[in-house]
């Protein structure tokens, strides 16, 4: 049927209403092809339909340029055409998460090997058995698996059949962090801190983060205990008009 809907199709120019109905038989004619193929991708989480509707595009293009002559089967030489559109569509299209050239082109092959091996034992494959196959070190192949998930990520606030109600994961990471409310004034009177002259500021470390009484402080620095009561002043005072500017 198929050979007989291409010698049909060559009698005829393009774009006449006979070319038009032989071209639009051969695409009904193949669709189970396609949605064959589509099945391959079914672990993307994309609707089927839409991956049988990007796959649809490579058979007419596989139509339109195939050669009835050549001795080649139809579905032979249009299905590379078929999985080159749907690969295309998912790396141009779905993917929002970055993986490495190299893993992302490995992926056809792990994804080829797969298929072959579970044909092949009846089951699905080791890591192992993916790596001898392809003669490559297994971390690259588990490394590639990985990248072949990743075409979308997990929302936090998904929730996944298995939670069985739970909340989503957003909900079960971490706490809040009491301490975080303290970064910004921290940072702030670091910034301050740095304007003081250097002797006011070891004053103040000693002070406040030595814990040394003024009398240890005038002992530390050869000074009076006067004179260390009113450089802190002073620097409380600097440091009061330098946070109401900055603020």
């Amino acid at each position: 049927m198929t050979q007989a809907l291409f010698e049909r199709l060559a009698r005829h120019r393009p774009g006449t209403p006979e070319h038009n109905r032989a071209r639009a038989a051969l695409i009904e004619l193949n669709i189970p092809l396609v949605r064959y193929v589509a099945r391959r991708f079914h672990n993307r989480n994309e609707p089927m339909e839409d991956i049988v509707q990007v796959g649809t595009i490579g058979l007419i293009n596989a139509i339109d340029r195939f050669d009835h002559n050549r001795g080649v089967q139809f579905p032979t030489f249009a299905m590379p055409t078929i999985v080159g559109e749907i690969r295309r569509y998912f790396r141009d299209n779905v993917r929002t998460v970055h993986v490495p050239r190299r893993l992302h082109e490995m992926w056809a092959q792990v994804s080829g090997a797969t298929e072959d091996l579970t044909v092949l034992h009846g089951r699905n494959p080791t890591t192992a058995e993916i790596a001898e196959r392809l003669r490559v070190p297994e971390e690259e192949v588990l490394a590639c698996l990985e990248a072949g998930r990743a075409y979308r990520p997990t929302s936090l606030e998904a929730v996944t059949e298995r939670d069985d109600g739970m909340p989503g994961l957003v909900d079960r990471l971490g706490y809040e962090d009491p301490e975080l409310d303290g970064v910004e004034r921290r940072e702030l009177v670091r910034h301050l801190l740095v304007q003081l002259p250097e002797r006011e500021q070891r004053i103040l470390l000693l002070r406040y983060y030595g814990n040394l009484t003024q009398s240890q402080i005038s002992a530390e620095l050869g000074v009076s205990q006067m004179h260390v009561s009113r450089l802190l002043s002073r620097s409380f005072a600097r440091l009061r008009a330098a946070n109401a500017i900055e603020s």
